[in-house]
């Protein structure tokens, strides 16, 4: 199983506890941490199955526009391997109308997507998503489902159809708020004179903060400590994380403005 990183902490657990081989590929900052036809290729061998695809990204807020994916998927068919993309993030994308890689010729029936109502509608507490795919893996999909989860609540079934059917209006309201918030961040990081490139998609922004000689684990315990504003670490997202803090957005603007403020006066005092 093809794992990209940073990414979201579950992909490798879950691959060891289904008993296959998690393989990481390390993205890089200057390609925006987006996944290339090169680093695939390079990555493939023949016991690959399996590519998990997780953008729009957590932690990074990198996502995959139409090209990237059309170059990735040459690669895919080429090798016959599947893909799981975790498309979670999907309605918050904010340079262009977001584009799965189901959608590019040739990968629908190699691609088990992965959705949900937690991001986009905001029901982190629900606990409900879905999968779509070939009939074949659906099937079997579903019997582990059947005996290791029985089935969703009523009441989050009930919910989501309400946001499917009413809820579009909000989730544009969402992203505009996101939005603005994404930007007044990347303007924070350039006026601070922090590395970091401009996220499109997620509600997360991935500042380097390699200069000041200390890990990302040190770094986010002492802000904390010091200016009372948690951040996570970026190796939490894997070792390529590593120099890297997440910052979400997923909060008010009044607020971000507070911690950037003192995330200003923080970095202040190390480089006095």
């Amino acid at each position: 199983v093809l794992i990209p990183q940073p990414s979201f902490v579950s992909y490798e657990p879950c691959a060891v506890m289904a008993g296959a081989t998690p393989v990481v590929i390390n993205l890089k900052a200057e390609n925006e941490f987006r996944l290339t036809a090169q680093e695939l290729e390079d990555a493939i061998t023949d016991k690959t199955k399996i590519l998990v695809l997780p953008f729009p990204n957590n932690p990074t807020g990198a996502i995959m526009e139409r090209k990237d994916l059309e170059e990735i998927a040459e690669v895919i068919i080429k090798h016959d391997i599947y893909v799981m993309s975790d498309e979670i993030y999907s309605e918050l994308s904010y340079k262009e109308k977001h584009v799965s890689i189901a959608q590019i010729p040739g990968m629908k029936e190699r691609t088990i997507l992965i959705n949900g109502f937690s991001k986009a509608f905001a029901m982190t507490g629900w606990r409900l998503g879905y999968a779509c795919g070939p009939e074949a893996i659906i099937e079997q999909m579903i019997k582990i489902h059947q005996f290791a989860i029985m089935c969703a609540p009523t009441t989050s079934q009930y919910a989501a159809i309400e946001a499917l059917k009413n809820g579009d209006e909000d989730v544009a309201e969402m992203c505009t708020a996101y939005n603005q918030r994404r930007r007044y961040l990347v303007h924070c990081f350039k006026e601070m004179g922090l590395e970091c490139f401009e996220p499109y998609g997620a509600f997360y922004i991935f500042p380097c903060i390699k200069e000041f000689g200390m890990s990302s684990d040190d770094f986010a315990m002492r802000f904390l400590k010091e200016e009372k504003v948690a951040v996570v670490p970026g190796n939490a997202f894997g070792d390529c994380g590593e120099g890297y803090l997440r910052i979400s957005y997923a909060s008010s603007l009044e607020n971000l403005k507070i911690a950037m403020g003192r995330l200003a006066e923080f970095i202040g005092r190390l480089r006095a």
